[in-house]
């Protein structure tokens, strides 16, 4: 990835960030996660992983953000009444952020300098042995490319399916208990 491009989304990512924690209206903030989310796509992107990052746009960005978009104006909440503030919380989180970054740059420090191995023949053919012969994961293992999207559907429909199940829901009974609870009582 560039270097521009790295700079250009990792601001609109702290920007979005930034605004989720600045605006007092909810639905600017859940806007300002929509840039967030973005930006972190175009960061998947520029560091090759194609599917990640589409599937950061179109399900975190189209599909859950605008249901959290329906369920705050569902809920129509008011503004805030402003009151007396205090320190205590202030100094707390400047306290947790100096530590945060304390640990990060500790954790950064030691991290070894690695680039990613490249794709080693035997290994891909060992773990094409793993799935149906003739089978599109099978032939891509074989002609050395890492089929990434059948991978991730393969696992999540074997491996996975009773949490994705589950996940499914767990979406669905929260939307529910939403709009339950936002209804006027009359």
């Amino acid at each position: 990835m560039p270097l521009p491009l790295f700079w250009l989304f990792s601001t609109i990512v702290l920007t979005g960030a930034a605004g989720v924690i600045a605006f007092r209206n909810p639905v600017s903030s859940a806007l300002s996660v929509v840039a967030c989310f973005v930006g972190l796509a175009g960061l998947f992107i520029g560091l090759g992983a194609f599917f990640v990052g589409i599937i950061q746009i179109l399900v975190y960005t189209g599909a859950v953000m605008v249901l959290f978009l329906f369920i705050i104006m569902l809920l129509d909440l008011k503004d805030e009444v402003k009151r007396g503030r205090s320190n205590t919380p202030l100094l707390a989180g400047l306290a947790l952020s100096a530590l945060f970054a304390i640990q990060l740059a500790g954790v950064l420090s030691r991290m070894p300098d690695r680039a990613a191995p490249p794709l080693d023949p035997p290994a891909l053919a060992a773990a094409a042995s793993n799935h149906k012969p003739g089978g599109g994961i099978a032939t891509a293992l074989n002609e050395g490319r890492l089929p990434d999207t059948r991978l991730i559907g393969h696992a999540l429909f074997t491996r996975y399916n009773f949490p994705l199940q589950v996940l499914g829901v767990l979406l669905l009974v929260g939307t529910a208990g939403v709009v339950a609870l936002s209804r006027k009582q009359a």
